[in-house]
């Protein structure tokens, strides 16, 4: 066997990258649990207290431990994105952004424009059309199935 040849085991760069697949699982947890704990308590939080005040405050600790965690930890440590702001000796404030690919921070934000484009229709679309486009349907399909149930009931008799 000549000196420059190598020898692979086959299945060995698939376990190498299973290993690789999550680099920080602790910021991918708590990247994905503060987020679905405030999700389940907004829809459980009737079981646990009646309180409005109560729920909506453990509610905005548990979105904003969220969003400290995501700014900080792990928007960092997945994609490459950060931010701060400081203020200099002349009381001037400086917003810095941070990036590693340029093509993450378009990805997200043509995300999150998509996400405010639907909230902003949802908020100020005209309900009525909605409503009606469902009443519409929903009144076409009765209609229909009565009038199909008569024609049957007729070919009966």
């Amino acid at each position: 066997m000549d000196s420059g040849d190598v020898t692979l085991n086959f299945g060995e760069e698939d376990e190498i990258d299973r290993q690789r697949k999550l680099k920080h699982p602790v910021a991918v947890f708590c990247h994905v649990a503060f987020r679905a704990l405030a999700v389940l308590l907004f829809i459980l939080c009737g079981w646990f207290s009646t309180s409005f005040i109560t729920n909506f405050i453990l509610i905005v600790i548990l979105l904003s431990m969220d969003f400290w965690t995501v700014k900080n930890i792990s928007g960092r440590l997945l994609v490459g994105l950060r931010w701060w702001n400081y203020v200099d000796d002349d009381g001037v404030s400086h917003w810095v952004y941070e990036s590693r690919p340029k093509m993450v921070a378009l990805v997200g934000v043509i995300m999150n424009g998509a996400n405010l484009y639907g909230y902003v229709k949802c908020k100020y679309g005209s309900k009525t059309k909605l409503t009606s486009v469902a009443t519409g349907f929903l009144g076409q399909q009765i209609w229909s199935k009565m009038t199909r149930q008569q024609e049957n009931q007729s070919e009966q008799k």
